[in-house]
């Protein structure tokens, strides 16, 4: 169990690291006996840190859904992170790859809510009810915790993501908004394009059998913390493809067919 002196460390060390663009140690290293606790008493305390300085909570992102994905780091539900005022970006617009230290990208739909959600007991119809629509999105990831120890070769654990704010760095909206009753969103498909290749495509089913099921689950997550989720705020309900790397230049685009398209160019430094 870390103490508060420890938390408060990870959180500036985690802070400096995403200011500087340059990676911490993973704390999985330093500390091997940190639970998955103490890795979201880290993450609050670099929100409270961001929110301390003048941004503003506008969401929260879930990952992990997939059953594969925690099968590959040891856990049985998904992990969430938040969504700060300046992570948002325009459909087709461009973001400064030298923000980040390893960017990649992740299809995903995006609840806005139009009435709060608090746990427990926040069911998928409960979720379906209180979100106003759903639209197409993309999830800029970075990774502020070495992703690779340079001298042992480990690799950073789920510890280590969640504490970094579950990876999150980012998020692009687009596409066609729709109402969460009008559509089986189960059924939502995408391709994700990269310079013009196809690198992945999904099914929103991926996510926990149906995506409203990752926003009750958070709503959930939350409720022993006395934390709900609010009107207007955006719930990323997880990935259904895997992470795309980003190199300077590279442009993406996410065609959801019907729903529209989402794209997003990574810009280089002049």
């Amino acid at each position: 169990m870390l103490d508060e002196e420890q938390v408060a460390d990870a959180a500036r060390r985690l802070d400096e690291a995403e200011r500087t663009r340059s990676p911490i140690r993973q704390l999985s290293l330093q500390y091997p006996d940190m639970t998955i606790e103490d890795a979201y008493a880290v993450q609050r305390a670099w929100v409270a840190e961001k929110l301390a300085r003048g941004r503003v909570l506008r969401g929260r992102k879930i990952g992990l859904t997939s059953q594969v994905m925690q099968r590959a780091v040891s856990i049985t539900e998904p992990d969430y992170g938040a969504l700060f005022d300046d992570m948002f970006f325009d459909d087709s617009g461009t973001v400064p790859h030298g923000r980040y230290i390893y960017p990649r990208i992740e299809v995903e739909l995006a609840f806005v809510l139009g009435r709060p959600l608090k746990g427990p007991g926040v069911t998928v119809f409960d979720v379906l009810s209180a979100t106003e629509y759903v639209t197409p999105a993309l999830e800029i990831l970075d990774a502020r915790v070495q992703m690779s120890d340079p001298e042992t070769g480990h690799l950073r654990t789920i510890v280590d993501t969640i504490a970094d704010n579950a990876a999150d760095a980012g998020i692009v909206v687009g596409g066609r908004a729709m109402r969460p009753l009008d559509i089986d969103l189960r059924w939502v498909s995408a391709v994700l394009h990269r310079n013009g290749v196809i690198e992945e495509s999904g099914v929103a089913a991926a996510v926990l059998n149906h995506p409203a099921n990752g926003v009750a689950w958070l709503a959930n997550r939350l409720a022993p913390h006395g934390v709900g989720l609010e009107p207007s705020q955006v719930i990323l309900s997880g990935s259904f493809t895997r992470p795309i790397h980003a190199e300077d230049g590279d442009v993406f685009l996410a065609d959801y067919g019907p729903l529209g398209t989402v794209g997003v160019r990574f810009e280089a430094a002049p």
